[in-house]
């Protein structure tokens, strides 16, 4: 088994367990350049939320989207952007990553923003 199916079957795992909990999931992606996060409604069927390195609020602030920083960038807007949307409280799915680097400084913007996990 590879290192991308690993991922994607930890993440499959995670997700089959945040299906029977009914919870509202906060999902990452990180690319070498770039992290995403949006916040996906029960079913998984409808993005409420998103936020990432691209967007031009982050661009302006910071030159490289691939670092901690922009992470924290990034958790800090979700959870702004949640809060006004009505969202406090998510489950935190990693897609399988590693809860370390840059996923975890997003982790903790956005519980810092104000979300709930």
């Amino acid at each position: 088994m590879d290192k991308i199916k690993a991922r994607l079957r930890r993440a499959r795992s995670t997700r089959a367990r945040q299906a029977k909990l009914k919870a509202i999931r906060l999902s990452v992606y990180r690319s070498n350049c770039h992290i995403y996060a949006q916040i996906f409604d029960i079913g998984g069927a409808r993005v409420l939320v998103s936020a990432s390195t691209l967007d031009s609020e982050i661009r302006a602030l910071l030159p490289n989207g691939g670092c901690v920083g922009a992470a924290t960038a990034v958790g800090k807007l979700l959870a702004e952007r949640a809060l006004k949307a009505g969202i406090g409280h998510v489950a935190f799915d990693r897609s399988g990553y590693r809860y370390h680097g840059r996923v975890k400084a997003l982790a903790e913007a956005a519980r810092e923003g104000g979300l709930q996990f």
